[in-house]
């Protein structure tokens, strides 16, 4: 049951560079996992491959209608988010290098994989990868 971040959810479900690679290692499992915010991301994701004419509004309402139907039979396991997750967060991202560049809703990922229980975490986020250490975390890109 590995750990996504929305780089790779994403992949699941777009034709992007990687997605073939990813779908070939994931073939088969499911319990996916991710927090929350990984769900919202993704649709934003999808959404401005829409706004950049990327993705015709009708395959973007598909590929909605997709992760839907794979969430009814469990393939995803989205994890709540809760106040003290956010507080872990921010206590991690204050206690950051200032050399460490790290977005909020990275600083999420990592900390509710690690929070949860997870060794890894599979991205193809150069700065979230970058920073998992400081989370007690491996960061792992199978595309790099």
């Amino acid at each position: 049951m590995p750990y996504l971040d929305t780089s790779y959810i994403v992949k699941c479900y777009l034709r992007e560079p990687g997605s073939e690679e990813i779908l070939a290692w994931l073939a088969g499992q499911t319990g996916l996992s991710c927090c929350l915010l990984g769900r919202l991301e993704f649709f934003a994701a999808v959404k401005g491959h829409v706004r950049e004419k990327r993705l015709a509004r009708r395959d973007a309402e598909r590929t909605f209608r997709r992760l839907e139907s794979d969430e009814a039979v469990g393939l995803w396991n989205w994890i709540p988010i809760s106040g003290a997750l956010v507080r872990d967060a921010c206590q991690k991202m204050r206690r950051l290098p200032d050399s460490v560049y790290l977005r909020s809703a990275d600083a999420l990922h990592l900390v509710c994989a690690a929070a949860n229980g997870f060794a890894t975490i599979y991205s193809h986020d150069r700065h979230l990868l970058a920073a998992a250490p400081c989370f007690d975390i491996d960061g792992t890109d199978l595309l790099a």
